[in-house]
């Protein structure tokens, strides 16, 4: 069997974010990036299928240079080679052409990547993948199980329960906890992961379809107002008028 992970390279929740001067850009410096949390998800249930059915784990990024230690970390975990794309994702549809390339290419089984990066937070990706495959997507999945050689079992929330879907392989899926427990790499596989193959390929001719035309920052909060208990009349004015609650 034959796994493809994506993984994305995302600013780590604690770096202080700033842009550009003119705000059309993201500013990198002095930001810590790491694999995109809800992709370490997909990557140690691909690797537990792995473990217990046999098989290969490819992991994919599309990104530059600066995104190869986590890619290596990735293998570190436990994936067998990786695939770099050597372009800067800049949409969710660009991404996807180079996903579904590689896929066609080397015909993988499943398709695994988290729910969304948690930069952007689109949760386009998967669903892009499988309508350009013609294959199933079923996204977001908290538990991924194995029926058989060719057919998947996997679960995902929906409104009031859960919904239990059969697929068979090839199919496209998104991981969400609780799918696995992300792992921490050991001192073996930080070694071993120096020679595991980690492949640059150039990227198709797809156009992005997005364009990002400017950030900003949320509006600072303001000060903390002090109300006397006795004065619940001017409390109810503030909550209706301009915290906009009521």
């Amino acid at each position: 069997m034959k796994i493809l992970v994506c993984i994305s390279n995302v600013p780590d929740t604690t770096s202080k974010i700033n842009f550009t001067a003119d705000n059309k850009a993201f500013d990198k410096n002095g930001v810590q990036f790491v694999i995109n949390p809800w992709d370490e998800y997909a990557l140690t249930r691909a690797i537990e299928l792995k473990e217990a059915k046999g098989g290969t784990v490819t992991v994919l990024n599309v990104g530059e240079a600066d995104t190869e230690p986590n890619i290596r970390k990735a293998l570190a975990i436990g994936a067998d080679d990786a695939i770099r794309v050597n372009a800067n994702p800049t949409d969710a549809f660009f991404v996807a052409q180079q996903i579904a390339a590689i896929a066609k290419e080397n015909n993988y089984d499943m398709i695994l990547m988290g729910k969304e990066s948690i930069d952007y937070n689109g949760s386009q990706v998967h669903n892009m993948v499988g309508e350009i495959l013609g294959i199933p997507a079923v996204v977001p999945a908290f538990k991924l199980d194995l029926v058989d050689d060719s057919t998947a079992r996997l679960e995902r929330e929906v409104e009031g329960g859960k919904e239990v879907v059969e697929v068979k392989l090839p199919f496209v899926a998104s991981a969400q906890q609780p799918m696995s427990e992300p792992r921490i790499p050991n001192m073996r596989g930080i070694m071993t992961a120096r020679t595991k193959p980690l492949n640059v390929v150039e990227p198709v001719g797809a156009e992005a379809k997005a364009e990002y035309v400017n950030y900003s920052k949320p509006e600072k909060k303001g000060g903390v107002k002090m109300i006397d208990p006795e004065n619940a009349g001017e409390l109810i004015t503030l909550l209706r008028n301009e915290a906009k609650v009521l």
